[in-house]
């Protein structure tokens, strides 16, 4: 891997668009992340989840009722139990299952393009979205979406569209009890609620991946939890571009 080069006035790392090192500040990153906030707090039928910490947005009823019921049938239909990017199972990390949704499926589409319409994330630095199901007793322990630069998977993750910016996380089915999303160190908890939209910022300001945004799918109690989720990254995303 490259050493980031510095700044000779200030000593500091200076701030590249698309730096090899993912755990540096990022001017593409950056841009990124100020035009998606600026969209999103336009938006009347968006609210923000007001922290020091995480640049974190809410949209309820983003889905209808009946489109949940249609998604959540998409997964029973196709779930496996859940992988990192090791391709290992998780079996005491991550106890989910889940699957990758069909891209050209007609409500798929039609909600990545709901998704990108409402963020102003470019289409192609989309991921496919992902279904998840939680089982009583499952869970996602603490953990980052972006990308950290001592992982092995990292050069190849930069080669199909780079860091991971911006999370779209949408709720499909009221939990009986548990599943909620904690952000440990912003310190608060969304819970599931069907139809409701969460997007945030896992980068900073200057486009440096914020270790704020640690957070976990807390155990299921009672029931299950449905959920999609939805990455963009800093480049267009390699999988788009194969179709």
């Amino acid at each position: 891997m490259s050493q980031a080069p510095l700044d000779g006035k200030s000593g500091r790392v200076k701030s590249l668009p698309y730096p090899d090192d993912p755990d540096i500040a990022s001017t593409a990153r950056a841009e990124l992340g100020a035009r998606t906030s600026q969209r999103l707090r336009r938006n009347p039928m968006v609210s923000t989840i007001r922290n020091e910490k995480v640049e974190i947005f809410v949209r309820h009823g983003f889905l209808t009722p009946a489109e949940c019921t249609d998604m959540i049938a998409r997964i029973e239909a196709d779930h496996i139990p859940s992988i990192l990017f090791t391709e290992a199972k998780a079996d005491d990390y991550r106890t989910s299952t889940s699957c990758n949704l069909d891209p050209v499926d007609p409500l798929v589409e039609k909600l990545t393009r709901r998704i990108d319409a409402l963020t102003g994330l470019p289409p192609l630095h989309g991921e496919t979205i992902q279904g998840q199901r939680y089982g009583v007793g499952q869970e996602y322990k603490p953990h980052h979406d972006y990308f950290p630069k001592l992982a092995d998977y990292w050069p190849r993750l930069r080669d199909s569209g780079g860091q991971r910016c911006w999370t779209a996380m949408l709720y499909l089915n009221a939990v009986e009890a548990g599943g909620d999303t904690q952000f440990l160190q912003a310190g608060f908890m969304v819970p599931p609620r069907p139809g409701t939209l969460l997007v945030w910022n896992n980068m900073c300001a200057d486009g440096s991946p914020n270790p704020d945004t640690l957070h976990a799918a807390l155990p299921v109690a009672r029931g299950a939890k449905y959920v999609l989720t939805k990455w963009y990254r800093e480049r267009p995303w390699s999988g788009n571009l194969r179709r």
